[in-house]
């Protein structure tokens, strides 16, 4: 589903991606941890094409993604407010979603019906523009836009960040559930440990640029190692 081969990336004598080789399958749920200054953040917009390699290559279903754009059709992402139009409503965001998705039935009343429950009655209907939003709901319009054009590939950076507590553990669920019902492969990044191992597959665990840990069962003795590697 995500082939990495030969990836690097630096940032004048700063390495933030040195990969040489990274298979995540079709299905996989993927906890994606690490300190700040990881290189997280840098691998997303690798995968993305949203920085050029200096080295390697990123193909998602075998398509290059720095020579197509056909890999769009099947992935969706959010990494942080700068993927949002702010002088929107979360209505119209949603619509501009699916229109260059190339979904043409936009049905908000299924949205909001859908995502209710999670947004809490602060997102739909009020006829409020996002930048104007508190940081919580921002995320959340932000995590729904991923959704609902039911993407293949599932890219979310630090999604439970400015979140409360219900709304996190709601999250959790709905990607589980998501994965579940879709197949869909996703990859979460992630500053809570206790989150991330409860929804993934596998654990991937970066530091530095590299990959220091796969961890392909996630068990207790899988989270004791990431305690102890983050203790350390």
């Amino acid at each position: 589903m995500i082939t990495i081969k030969n990836l690097k990336k630096s940032f004048g004598e700063n390495c933030a991606c040195n990969i040489p080789e990274l298979t995540i399958n079709k299905g996989e749920i993927i906890g994606l941890v690490g300190n700040n200054g990881a290189g997280k953040t840098t691998l997303f917009r690798l995968i993305l094409d949203l920085l050029k390699a200096d080295e390697g290559g990123v193909e998602l279903k075998g398509v290059k993604v720095n020579e197509s754009e056909e890999w769009k059709h099947f992935t969706s992402a959010f990494i942080d407010n700068g993927f949002l139009i702010d002088f929107l409503t979360p209505e119209e965001y949603f619509t501009f979603i699916n229109r260059v998705s190339g979904i043409k039935d936009c049905n908000l009343d299924d949205i909001a019906q859908r995502f209710e429950h999670f947004t809490g009655g602060e997102v739909f209907g009020r006829k409020v523009l996002i930048r104007n939003l508190s940081a919580g709901n921002k995320q959340k319009v932000g995590i729904i836009s991923t959704l609902i054009t039911t993407p293949e590939i599932l890219i979310l950076d630090e999604p439970f960040n400015f979140l409360d507590p219900t709304s996190q553990n709601l999250l959790k669920k709905m990607i589980e559930s998501y994965n579940r019902e879709t197949g869909a492969t996703v990859i979460v990044s992630s500053h809570n440990l206790t989150h991330t191992v409860d929804i993934s597959t596998r654990i991937l665990l970066m530091e530095h640029g590299e990959l220091k840990r796969d961890i392909v069962k996630v068990d207790e003795e899988s989270i004791k190692e990431l305690n102890e590697y983050f203790q350390e």
